[in-house]
């Protein structure tokens, strides 16, 4: 069973930016869709952004003109840059491939 494990994940004021990373324990990503997710407190979990096999991201619509997806060159690692951060994206930010879920990396946007 393949191992995701984000990492990235911190406090940051509003209006920082931080990257998160998603690594898998096999190659995985190349031809499977890559996706983050997010789980605010007492909210369900949400897709915010994923990544195709062929490089083309796609977004969920709040979240296109703040968070962008990409791949590293050797296609191991995905990340997920997040800039203009609000309070609102506080969360655990999980990355999903293939229905194996990592343990999450925490985000908290406060001042």
């Amino acid at each position: 069973q393949v191992q995701l494990m984000e990492s990235g994940g911190g406090l940051v004021q509003p209006g920082g930016s931080l990257r998160l990373s998603c690594a898998a324990s096999e190659d995985i990503f190349s031809h499977n869709v890559v996706q983050w997710h997010r789980q605010a407190p007492g909210k369900q979990r949400e897709f915010v952004a994923g990544i195709l096999p062929v490089d083309t991201p796609i977004y969920a619509n709040s979240m296109k003109d703040r968070f962008t997806v990409s791949r590293d060159n050797t296609g191991n690692t995905v990340y997920l840059q997040m800039n203009s951060l609000k309070p609102e994206d506080t969360a655990v930010y999980y990355c999903n491939v293939a229905d194996q879920w990592g343990q999450g990396t925490l985000v908290t946007v406060s001042s």
